[in-house]
């Protein structure tokens, strides 16, 4: 994208803290307005919130429809639209995402375990299932909403409510359920039925729940996944065209096996606007480990990029723990690769990557840490740093300038690689002889990741 059209990007989408700042003063002029003349303000600048007279769908009138452009984390640019009609009072409002369909679908996972997680803000697009599973209550996709997770449970409630006392009489026994059902609904949201979980499946990529620095795993977890071919249909990613062209590109000859020293290049499908591009992929054989591919894919149409390394060979029987001691700024410059399967763990920093995220890397320990910090700053505490708690902010804060202090060598700390299927590496310097500062460990994996895996129903 050129940098004219970031800046008119910028202009347009503001963050919510700066478009809410603006809204203020805007009224404040209004209001000073109202007691003498009234001058011309007009601007090029775009005001931050747009009214459109639009159809009310309840009784056919015109009403107003509100439109705020503003960005919010994890999800880039959102519109929030809000709609009233003066005439039959009917009210409506939802979000829907101004950016493009990312790469793959995203699964969030929550556990709420106090009456202030259930103040998360959770984006759910139009494409995005929710669930609870311990009450087996799962919210299809419908419109977009910018909610948090009490919102997402209320709305719940008040929906089944609504309809009780005529089901009361009409249906008793579907009524004495709903009820036991609602008391369930009720005993989360005073805090009676913790811990629970919340799931937010989006095969758009489009959707999120809140992050608080220093969480594990274990309480926030985030996953990315290839869509299914009925996904690409229904996000309309795909055609009949496309289809039939992608079984010719499947029927064709097999390409014969490329030799380490050289570059191979092959047409694919761009996964941003669905056109062709070249995907570039050389074998690269690391010292004391294995063979992996590295691909770079760009895309000239839209100007898509992607860089993956993949690893290759059999599925070991046991997965490898790596533990790296980090005592000297030299140690920051080690070759790492982290697979897509691999989690990334520093204990000092309170940094806990699940498998899945940042996809395969191949990199030095300074750059992983360098795009993680660049991520979690760019993509959450600047764009959310206004509506944020002054309690909240000092922690993120605190948690970016322990990490920077990491980045530039001024704090010693673990670094801790556990990848179930042993295919990731940490460059050993005293190679061959051990490493005095590095513990590699093997272990069993566990019947939950067997299922992540796949390798459950895998029978050879």
């Amino acid at each position: 994208m050129s940098t004219e059209a970031e800046k008119k990007k910028e202009e347009f989408f503001q963050p919510v803290g700066q478009a809410v700042e603006e809204i203020a003063k805007n009224r404040t002029e209004d209001e000073e307005d109202e007691d003498g003349p009234v001058e011309d303000t007009a601007s090029e600048e775009p005001q931050p919130i747009q009214e459109i007279e639009s159809l009310c769908m309840n009784c056919h009138e015109n009403g107003t429809t509100r439109l705020l452009l503003t960005i919010i984390p994890f999800f880039r640019e959102v519109i929030l639209m809000s709609f009233s009609c003066p005439h039959c009072g009917f009210r409506n409002s939802e979000i829907q995402p101004a950016s493009t369909i990312q790469e793959k679908g995203s699964k969030y996972t929550f556990v709420v375990e106090s009456k202030e997680d259930l103040n998360r803000q959770v984006v759910k697009s139009e494409s995005c299932d929710c669930a609870f599973p311990s009450i087996s209550l799962d919210i299809p996709h419908q419109r977009g909403q910018l909610t948090n997770i009490e919102g997402l449970l209320t709305e719940v409630r008040d929906d089944l409510a609504n309809d009780q006392p005529v089901r009361k009489h009409v249906d008793p026994e579907a009524y004495d359920k709903i009820e036991e059902f609602l008391g369930k609904i009720n005993d989360m949201l005073e805090g009676k039925s913790f811990p629970f979980t919340v799931i937010a499946d989006d095969p758009s990529g489009n959707s999120w729940i809140e992050l608080s620095p220093g969480e594990s795993h274990t309480k926030w977890s985030k996953v990315e996944y290839e869509r299914t071919p009925e996904q690409n249909e229904s996000l309309g990613l795909v055609n009949a065209d496309a289809e039939e062209e992608q079984q010719k590109e499947a029927e064709r000859p097999v390409t014969p096996p490329i030799s380490n020293d050289e570059v191979h290049v092959f047409q694919a499908t761009c996964p941003s606007c669905l056109r062709r591009c070249d995907t570039h992929m050389k074998i690269v054989d690391i010292p004391h480990f294995k063979e992996v591919v590295i691909m770079s894919t760009v895309c000239d149409t839209c100007g898509y990029k992607s860089n993956e390394v993949k690893t290759g060979g059999e599925i070991p029987e046991k997965g490898r723990r790596i533990t790296l001691k980090i005592d000297d700024p030299e140690d920051l410059a080690r070759d790492i690769l982290k697979s897509e399967t691999c989690a990334l763990r520093i204990p000092e920093l309170n940094l806990d990557l699940t498998a899945g995220t940042l996809g395969g890397r191949f990199t030095t320990v300074e750059g992983i840490l360098r795009e993680v910090s660049e991520q979690l700053d760019t993509r959450v505490f600047s764009e959310q740093s206004d509506s944020m708690d002054e309690d909240r902010k000092v922690r993120w804060t605190k948690f970016l300038k322990t990490l920077n202090d990491a980045i530039d060598g001024k704090t010693n700390f673990t670094l801790i690689l556990e990848d179930p299927l042993a295919a990731s590496y940490l460059q050993n310097v005293y190679a061959p002889d051990p490493d005095p500062n590095m513990t590699i460990e093997e272990f069993d994996r566990t019947e939950e990741m067997n299922d992540d895996l796949g390798l459950s129903d895998m029978h050879v």
